[in-house]
């Protein structure tokens, strides 16, 4: 039984490096952002139709209903993938990333406005930590500046994520992750097809080992991997292990890009992260 928990870690631990995965490979691929997105979600929804089928899953909706909810989640997804890549593209990986790891205190405060719970003043107080730290994160407060888009783009990436995640969420019981995800990664590649129009066929060659990486290990791989480990763990456990794809993202920018973290990047990224800690343990009780 110990043995099965810590494969079961190790798996949650694996899934939460591939993920992390996508703020270097965002930052590196030399392609524009819509089309990176274009290759990562028609690669994702390939691999997905093909292990849905293998694992003998329903892909088919279960009623007309359910559609509208989730071709706006698809919707969603897509706006958070596109704007996400374009906050790495402004500023760094280090920035990008924690700018987007506000999606879970993000999701507490927009909450209430989709179920029957009342605010928390909690979650006031979380999100006003999470404002500092993004103060913290930015150099000057000059819309012009590059590197404040690329914040201002990270939270609206995580803001998109969190309306997604909620507007989803009533469909989780009565489908299965992997056949949601692939779905969602259908509708963003099909959304993206006019981008297709203008492509440069040597430069999609260069790029097709990272685009490859993107769509099958960060995405289709890392994403399947988290859900499975949900039925092991709970979404807080597996919440407050996957706070931790900042931080494997900072390495790999160290190491793979040459980035190094200001000062201001450790203080404020340690508020942001220390909020997504909070609200997982508290929400855990």
């Amino acid at each position: 039984m110990k043995n099965q928990h810590t494969n079961h870690l190790l798996l949650l631990g694996l899934a939460t490096l591939f993920i992390s995965t996508s703020g270097v490979l965002g930052k590196y691929i030399d392609l524009p952002t819509p089309l990176i997105i274009w290759f990562r979600s028609a690669l994702a929804a390939i691999f997905l139709f093909l292990f849905c089928k293998f694992k003998k899953l329903n892909i088919k909706l279960k009623s007309k209903k359910d559609l509208p909810t989730i071709i706006l989640g698809g919707v969603l997804l897509g706006i958070h993938w596109v704007t996400y890549f374009l906050a790495l593209k402004l500023s760094n990986v280090a920035v990008g990333m924690l700018s987007m790891f506000t999606f879970p205190v993000i999701t507490a405060l927009l909450e209430p406005f989709f179920t029957k719970s009342k605010l928390n003043p909690i979650h006031v107080v979380l999100g006003l930590m999470v404002l500092l730290g993004i103060y913290i994160l930015a150099p000057e407060i000059n819309f012009e500046s590059t590197y404040l888009r690329g914040i201002l783009l990270g939270v609206f990436s995580a803001f998109s994520y969190a309306l997604r995640n909620l507007i989803l969420k009533r469909h989780v019981s009565r489908y299965d992750g992997t056949v949601l995800m692939m779905q969602q990664c259908a509708i963003v590649a099909l959304l993206l097809i006019p981008v297709l129009f203008n492509i440069n066929i040597e430069q999609i060659q260069t790029q097709l080992p990272f685009l490859l990486i993107l769509g099958l290990v960060t995405t289709a791989l890392g994403h399947s991997l988290f859900i499975s480990s949900l039925k092991h763990f709970s979404v807080s456990t597996a919440s407050i292990i996957g706070s931790a794809q900042p931080i494997f993202g900072i390495i790999m920018a160290y190491f793979f890009l040459n980035e190094i973290p200001t000062l201001n990047t450790f203080f404020g990224g340690a508020l942001i992260l220390a909020t997504v800690i909070i609200e997982s343990v508290r929400s855990r009780k």
